[in-house]
């Protein structure tokens, strides 16, 4: 019996299927194409590593370069880590294009690289928050807050008065900073147009390479027109060379967030009749305030660490001085290098000192950033629905 009368004698076939069935390239192209999809299929989901694969081939390839100098007796912890770097790198790529295909081998050794990459970065912060802290915990003491260095000779003394005059010299040089920053980039943002425009841009990309140095020198001589040479070096002196320093970093950052406003916000104060003057108060700069208080903080972070101004400007004494306008005023920088640079007999305690100024400069610097971050939070704009 031939295949025409096979299917009409069959009596669940009904005639839909009659053009398909005397089509069997049609079938076969469908049959191809359903082969292609579960072959792509396979390609995405078939072959997965397990998790811990990558842990598994660190150790292996660690422990394998350990034994491998050991028994050539070329030891190094350099060439150790570096060659088990690359082995596993490679060992990683071989084994995941073998079980997963090129394309998720090539992705795992993107991923690699990324994370080493990421561990190069930390090496230098964790080894400088390890000293740091390794070396100044031994003065990190109430001791070493209150007292100050005058008449002292050798161990006891602290940085009191250096931590004091710091505070000091960078509250000045912020509440200096911050207006003039801030409405400069309000200007550049809202008004600037033209040469002015221009020719202000210019100058705050110029400041912002200015070395500290030139700053500390900027800020001396225009204070020896003023008062003279011998009533030059004060705390009021300091805190302008930082503003020097500080100023471009703010208007920077503040000009970014206020970039970042909506046109359309603006534009609704506009409609209702809000003057500009007041849409900037009202709308512009509280919708930007969370960035602006981050780049303020980060302008802090910027000086608080700088010596070479200060040290000409300030100037440093062994004694607490709260007259940022009368006389020189230790800084913690400052105070960082003497006890280091100059230490006396003998010099564990200066050294010891030194190593205590610098972590609690990190310190402040950490306060100062997460200080930041709760003001942005808090005063970040809502946009969300209820």
């Amino acid at each position: 019996m031939s295949t025409d009368q096979l299917i009409e004698s069959d009596p669940t076939h009904d005639g839909a299927g009659d053009e398909s069935a005397r089509r069997p390239g049609a079938r076969r192209a469908s049959s191809q194409r359903e082969s292609d999809a579960v072959q792509f299929s396979d390609s995405l989901t078939a072959g997965h590593l397990p998790p811990f694969t990558a842990i598994g081939l660190l150790v292996v390839c660690v422990v394998g370069v350990f034994l491998v100098s050991q028994l050539a007796h070329s030891f190094s912890i350099l060439s150790w880590v570096v060659i088990s770097v690359i082995a596993y790198l490679a060992l990683h790529y071989v084994v995941s294009r073998s079980v997963e295909g090129r394309r998720r081998a090539f992705d795992r050794f993107a991923r690699d690289l990324v994370t080493l990459a990421f561990l190069l970065a930390l090496v230098p912060l964790v080894s400088l928050i390890w000293e740091t802290v390794s070396q100044g915990a031994a003065r990190f003491d109430w001791q070493f807050f209150t007292k100050s260095m005058y008449g002292v000779i050798g161990d006891d003394g602290g940085a009191g008065h250096a931590v004091q005059g710091t505070l000091i010299v960078t509250a000045i040089a912020t509440l200096i900073s911050v207006p003039i920053g801030l409405l400069t980039a309000v200007y550049l943002v809202e008004y600037g147009r033209g040469k002015l425009a221009s020719a202000i841009t210019l100058l705050v990309d110029v400041m912002t390479g200015i070395p500290s140095i030139v700053a500390g020198l900027f800020a001396y001589a225009l204070f020896v027109l003023v008062v003279g040479v011998a009533n030059a070096t004060m705390g009021i002196t300091g805190a302008v060379a930082l503003c020097v320093l500080m100023i471009p970093y703010i208007v920077r950052s503040s000009e970014e967030m206020l970039q970042l406003v909506p046109k359309s916000l603006r534009e609704a104060s506009y409609a209702l009749g809000v003057p500009k003057w007041r849409t900037i108060l009202k709308v512009v700069i509280p919708t930007a305030l969370s960035g602006i208080v981050s780049g303020v903080v980060l302008g802090i972070a910027r000086v608080i660490g700088e010596t070479a101004p200060l040290l000409i400007t300030a100037g440093f004494v062994d004694w607490k001085n709260p007259d940022p306008v009368n006389g020189a005023m230790a800084t913690l920088p400052v105070f960082v290098y003497k006890q280091y640079m100059t230490p006396g007999v003998p010099q564990a305690p200066y050294y010891a000192r030194a190593w205590t100024g610098a972590l609690t400069l990190i310190l402040i610097v950490m306060v100062l950033n997460l200080l930041g971050r709760l003001i942005a939070a808090r005063f970040a704009p809502h946009t969300s629905r209820k």
